[in-house]
């Protein structure tokens, strides 16, 4: 008989508690057998129903909610992010080494699911999993869908973990923190961020704002702050214009924030492809 996801999570959280550090007082915590996460302080955090735990010390509002969500986990499961996943996965590989990654800004954990995933399917190596994002609907979405892994709310400028405890922290499309992205790596671990590049979403991008400075999109100035922060940067370009069947296009529309204050009706948009244009930026330190 299967246990609880609560119960589940907590013994998977359990055999990996060094990870954790108490978000208030940055002391050690230890899962207990009632599925809360203490820390020496006893500052003590519940594991909910969903499997996931919730870290935040302050309240805090997220424009995303519960439909964003289902409908991110729709487009990405379908495929349309596959490109991205594999070329992750293959950075992930290259380490030759059990990996813990930790994924910021992971909403609803699909990104990270799917990356996890192909890892093990082509790596005899382990992969421990940590999604953490400040929208509550988003992780527990993820500790509903997702099994053996660690799904947190919280704020990285609180941060819930130790210091050197992931060979890769993952920055899919999200903003950062990088002075906490250094102090969480490992020795030659790396930062991998995904920015959009011109022509991401660009179907959607001419039919919202065409004709005006919107219709074109630059990522210099991100790029320029990454490079900034890493001693050795590399950039790798993943584009691919790919069908898209017409059920996701108003599920896409629903995600992205272009489509979020447009009058069109979703149900009028006719798109057969869309463009998934993106640059991968690997940063050591």
């Amino acid at each position: 008989m299967a246990l609880p996801r609560k119960v589940a999570s907590a013994n998977y959280m359990r055999e990996r508690e060094e990870l954790f550090a108490c978000p208030v007082c940055g002391s050690e915590m230890m899962v207990t057998e009632d599925c809360s996460i203490v820390c020496d302080n006893r500052h003590s955090f519940d594991i909910a129903k969903q499997g996931y735990v919730n870290f935040m010390t302050h309240a805090a509002t997220s424009m995303y909610g519960k439909g964003l969500f289902e409908a991110r986990k729709q487009v990405i499961e379908s495929g349309l992010y596959a490109p991205m996943h594999t070329a992750l996965c293959d950075l992930l590989k290259q380490m030759n080494t059990n990996v813990v990654v930790l994924d910021t800004g992971c909403g609803e954990g699909s990104h990270l699911a799917s990356i996890k995933n192909e890892f093990q399917e082509q790596s005899d190596h382990s992969f421990v999993g940590v999604g953490i994002d400040i929208a509550k609907e988003g992780i527990i979405a993820a500790g509903r869908n997702y099994d053996d892994m660690i799904w947190c709310v919280g704020d990285l400028a609180k941060s819930p973990y130790q210091q050197t405890s992931f060979n890769a922290i993952l920055n899919i499309l999200s903003p950062a923190n990088y002075t906490e992205f250094k102090r969480l790596l490992k020795p030659n671990g790396m930062v991998i961020k995904v920015v959009p590049q011109s022509g991401y979403l660009q179907q959607l991008r001419a039919m919202f704002f065409a004709d005006s400075e919107k219709e074109s999109y630059s990522n210099e100035l991100t790029v320029e702050r990454f490079k900034e922060n890493f001693r050795e940067v590399e950039i790798k370009r993943i584009a691919k214009t790919i069908a898209i069947d017409q059920e996701l296009v108003p599920l896409l529309m629903h995600m992205t924030p272009m489509g979020w204050h447009q009058n069109n009706n979703d149900t009028a948009i006719n798109l057969t492809e869309i463009t998934i244009d993106l640059d991968i930026l690997v940063g050591k330190i």
